[in-house]
């Protein structure tokens, strides 16, 4: 069997570039474009609520308890004492870090109440703008013919369908 080159190379080029406008359409939909950028913010957003929470709430919190620094508190499940977190990881212990974990909670809190404060805000400018484009309905521009029941315009002063007198 002879295969035709040419054709062969052709379908080849068909297909990738049937694949790639297929990719081109799918990426330029508005809806994966706001994804896209909701996931970059939201990435940078989880820097700024990481460093909020390690920076400055929970010194505060460690020194509150006693100066507790939450994330090296964690259980040791080698049999050996360590000093810190660090110096058990770097000997490859076994630990379970609780410390980290609260941490994690309280990032997830803050993050879960901007998002909740966020989408409230947003659905009270929604109603708000819902408000002002609900406008009273205009006045009417027709009315009925009492004698044909046709629909005349407003100001007329005979109908145009039955030829009767409208007061």
């Amino acid at each position: 069997m002879k295969i035709d080159k040419k054709k062969a190379v052709n379908t080849v080029k068909n297909t990738v570039t049937d694949t790639v406008k297929g990719f081109k359409q799918f990426i330029m939909r508005g809806n994966v474009v706001d994804m896209a950028v909701g996931v970059i913010i939201g990435g940078a957003f989880g820097k700024i609520v990481n460093s909020l929470v390690s920076d400055v709430i929970m010194p505060p919190i460690g020194k509150l308890t006693g100066g507790v620094d939450f994330s090296n508190l964690f259980i040791n499940l080698s049999g050996t004492d360590y000093a810190s977190l660090a110096e058990a990881q770097k000997a490859g212990a076994a630990t379970i870090n609780y410390g980290l974990f609260l941490n994690t909670v309280i990032n997830f809190l803050i993050i879960a109440a901007a998002i909740f404060f966020m989408i409230t805000w947003l659905n009270k400018l929604k109603n708000i703008f819902a408000a002002e484009e609900a406008v009273a309905p205009a006045e009417p521009t027709t009315k009925t013919c009492p004698f044909c029941l046709s629909e005349i315009p407003i100001k007329a002063k005979k109908c145009a369908h039955c030829t009767s007198d409208l007061k």
